[in-house]
């Protein structure tokens, strides 16, 4: 029997097993609770605009700040994560990401948001990278894409939490959106502790031996002999790692282009009555859902071959956008095209599957925060033009005002999220079709 083969059909001892569950539920619950410092955004812009007088071009920008700084972290933090392991840097990130939402709960104008928020991007990305790195470290690369998809799913019900305990805040409890920034970071709190408490950066430091995949040339606890240059130059010089940068990045923007402006949708005058803005739980619950999907399927179903997989979930996206754009506000047909929408635009456990896969786990973290990295500088260049196009092309509505007075009024035209997405969505499809393992 092949080498290969036997490593798939031996099973580790269960102390070790155990010990393999606890760091990837471990990372999944502090993941669980990061988003909450990152995701509000949407429903806190309509609060914005009434407040501070900005508009939504310049809360784009906003947006972008986060992503930017939030690439930049990634690829700083994944270099050091391949260094220093990834327990102390992820749970550090927690702490201050609720800190500086808490600060920017503060703000009184577009400078005193974005400073605060641009920060809150680099202590965000002290999360990602560090705890796919932890992951690879004690999981085997025939069970990558399914613990991978684990972890994605974890990130996608973090999605779901962000947008429950928004809307918590300003629907049920009838706060301001400054709250938004207060209250659902202090999870972060208790994820980051508990994170700190369980996890330990390599199966070594609980006494057992450091897994390695055959194919590669040292184990991941040997990655300290290399120099922070040496892991840029063995990533950025794989070309599929580059190319699989450029996929993520278009499919990053239809993510964020959706968590992002799907709740200003929601919150509009079409969806102020009947509950409607809750419809938009939806999407993040696809996401999480079509995220440990896709990791399964790419290691069950397509043996390892993680460009085909997220090709065809990106198309499906793209598919389902266009269905949730021709459908009429209001239609019962919605809430399964937003849900589909959300499934199918998240295949992220094969995306960061590749970085292992391609580069070993002496260099995981460092090909995870580079292909994060693409993802966010993409994503960050498409929020203000969603904005732009949103106003640059409304649509006539009828309003009706608190005297019971109904007239016709210009508004923003937030359905168009749908289709650029869509077009992302496409991009990224394409690209995949390049991606060989």
């Amino acid at each position: 029997m092949p080498e290969r083969e036997h490593h798939m059909l031996a099973s580790p001892p269960g102390a070790f097993r155990r010990a393999q569950w606890r760091m990837l539920l471990a990372t999944m619950l502090c993941y669980l609770f990061y988003y909450t410092g990152r995701q509000t955004m949407g429903f806190a812009i309509p609060g914005i605009e009434r407040e501070l007088g900005l508009q939504k071009y310049q809360l784009g920008w906003l947006s972008t700040a986060l992503l930017w700084t939030y690439a930049l972290g990634q690829v700083i933090n994944g270099n050091l994560a391949d260094h220093l392991g990834g327990r102390r840097m992820m749970s550090l990130g927690a702490i201050l990401s609720c800190g500086l939402n808490w600060v920017l709960s503060f703000g009184g104008g577009l400078v005193g948001l974005i400073v605060p928020w641009s920060l809150n991007g680099y202590a965000q990305a002290m999360g990602w990278a560090p705890g796919c790195k932890l992951v690879s470290n004690w999981w085997s690369r025939d069970e990558r894409g399914y613990t991978f998809g684990w972890l994605v799913f974890a990130a996608g019900m973090a999605s779901v939490l962000s947008y429950v305990t928004s809307l918590l805040v300003i629907d049920v409890y009838q706060l301001d959106w400054r709250w938004i920034f207060r209250l659902p970071v202090l999870l972060m709190l208790v994820g980051g502790a508990a994170f700190f408490l369980l996890a330990r950066d390599a199966p070594s430091q609980l006494g057992f031996d450091e897994l390695t995949d055959g194919d590669e040339q040292a184990p991941a606890s040997h990655a300290e002999d290399d120099t922070v240059w040496d892991r840029y130059r063995v990533v950025l010089g794989n070309w599929r790692i580059v190319v699989t940068g450029i996929a993520i990045g278009f499919q990053n923007s239809a993510r964020y282009g959706l968590l992002i402006w799907v709740p200003v949708h929601f919150l509009g005058a079409d969806f102020k009555q009947g509950g409607g803005r809750w419809i938009s739980v939806i999407l993040p619950l696809g996401m999480a859902l079509g995220a440990l999907s896709s990791g399964w399927i790419s290691d069950r179903l397509f043996g390892g071959r993680r460009g085909s997989v997220i090709s065809l979930f990106m198309l499906a996206a793209g598919l389902s956008a266009l269905g949730m754009y021709a459908l009429p506000a209001g239609s019962p047909w919605g809430v399964a095209a937003l849900f589909l929408c959300g499934f199918f635009a998240y295949p992220q456990a094969p995306f960061f599957a590749l970085a292992p896969d391609l580069l070993g786990r002496r260099y995981a973290a460092t090909g995870v925060g580079i292909m994060n990295a693409f993802a966010y500088v993409l994503a960050g260049l498409c929020e203000p033009f969603i904005g732009a196009m949103m106003e640059r092309f409304p649509v006539r509505r009828l309003v009706t005002d608190a005297a019971g007075v109904t007239t016709e009024a210009l508004l923003d035209n937030t359905a168009l999220v749908f289709p650029i997405v869509a077009g992302l969505c496409f991009s990224s499809a394409l690209v995949a079709q390049l991606i060989r393992r």
